[in-house]
């Protein structure tokens, strides 16, 4: 085997094996909606594709040789993380803890390298402002975080209260941007009178009036107004 060959793939497993390393090294708080191996994987793969696209003959074939490499470990990664809890483990780690009855976890914080202003926002955006209000809050291996609200801090659902609900299913997009999304309509059981019908219903006399109109599975229509008069200002 051609020499050059065998030093590219030396590089290329000595290369991926650096970068997992050092992600687990700088947090996954970095990786946000990607587990390790996505983000190495990603990075590697894009590097790889922009040499081989620029780079001279030599570092095309280079290129090409590491990423067959990078691909074939990844496949070999993915299947190893299936078989194996214990490499599965070791790659990606495991979720961890980061509030537990109310109470931040200061050393799993330590060890994610996460500030308490990171972990706030995070709980902002899952709808938590309070840590009191918290009973887990759990920082998952693709660098999303759980929130479980304490039991009396949980929404009423209608089976609580004993109260039958149905599902309203997906909505159909069924006007963007005052036209009428015909083929939608079939596959909803509805024609263009029903949607004039439904709109006059909503006092909307002109289908050039609505932004956005969808229709549930249970015949509800959701209509957004074009706001033609809105004007807002930016800087």
């Amino acid at each position: 085997m051609d020499y050059s060959i065998v030093n590219i793939t030396l590089r290329s497993i000595a290369v991926y094996a650096l970068a997992l390393i050092l992600a687990r090294v700088m947090g996954r708080k970095i990786i946000s909606h990607m587990t390790l191996f996505d983000f190495i994987v990603g990075m590697s793969m894009g590097s790889l594709v922009a040499n081989a696209m620029i780079g001279s003959e030599s570092t095309f074939l280079s290129s090409i040789i590491a990423l067959i490499i990078i691909s074939t470990l990844s496949i070999g990664s993915a299947h190893l993380d299936i078989k194996s809890f214990k490499i599965r483990k070791l790659a990606n780690s495991e979720p961890v803890t980061v509030v537990e009855n109310g109470n931040i976890v200061e050393e799993n914080m330590k060890n994610m390298k996460l500030t308490v202003n990171e972990l706030m926002m995070k709980m902002r955006e899952k709808n938590a402002f309070s840590l009191a209000d918290v009973e887990f809050a759990i920082m998952e291996t693709d660098g999303e975080l759980s929130v479980l609200p304490k039991a009396d801090k949980k929404p009423l659902t209608p089976s609580q209260m004993n109260i039958k609900s149905t599902s309203e299913g997906l909505m159909k997009d069924v006007i963007i941007d005052g036209e009428i999304i015909e083929e939608n309509l079939k596959s909803v059981g509805v024609d263009k009178n029903w949607i004039h019908k439904e709109l006059k219903k909503q006092n909307i006399e002109n289908i050039s009036d609505v932004f956005y109109a969808g229709i549930y599975a249970n015949k509800k229509l959701h209509v957004s107004r074009r706001n033609r008069n809105k004007n807002e200002n930016y800087g």
